[in-house]
């Protein structure tokens, strides 16, 4: 498989890397929001999704880019604002 050169595409697949962690994860994912312990709760996944988005990533653009850490701010705590929790 071709490595990601383009910041377009970086940002594409840690937004599909970020969907799938909330779709397989929902209940998880909630729980950890009204808890206050998402990314406690979520670290192993968090992170084994991180470590597929640098894996298809030129190095370089993964070191000058965060769109995988903003993409699980949007997706995973941005996108349930909704769920009551003592953290807004």
């Amino acid at each position: 498989m071709a490595m990601i050169t383009t910041p377009e595409a970086a940002n594409r697949l840690a937004r599909a890397i970020a969907s799938d962690l909330s779709l397989y994860n929902e209940d998880k994912i909630v729980q950890g929001i009204m808890n206050d312990d998402l990314f406690e709760v979520m670290a192993d996944e968090i992170e084994e999704g991180r470590a597929l988005y640098e894996s298809r990533l030129d190095s370089e653009l993964y070191k000058t880019t965060n769109f995988y850490y903003r993409a699980i701010v949007d997706i995973l705590v941005k996108s349930k604002g909704h769920v009551n929790s003592p953290i807004w």
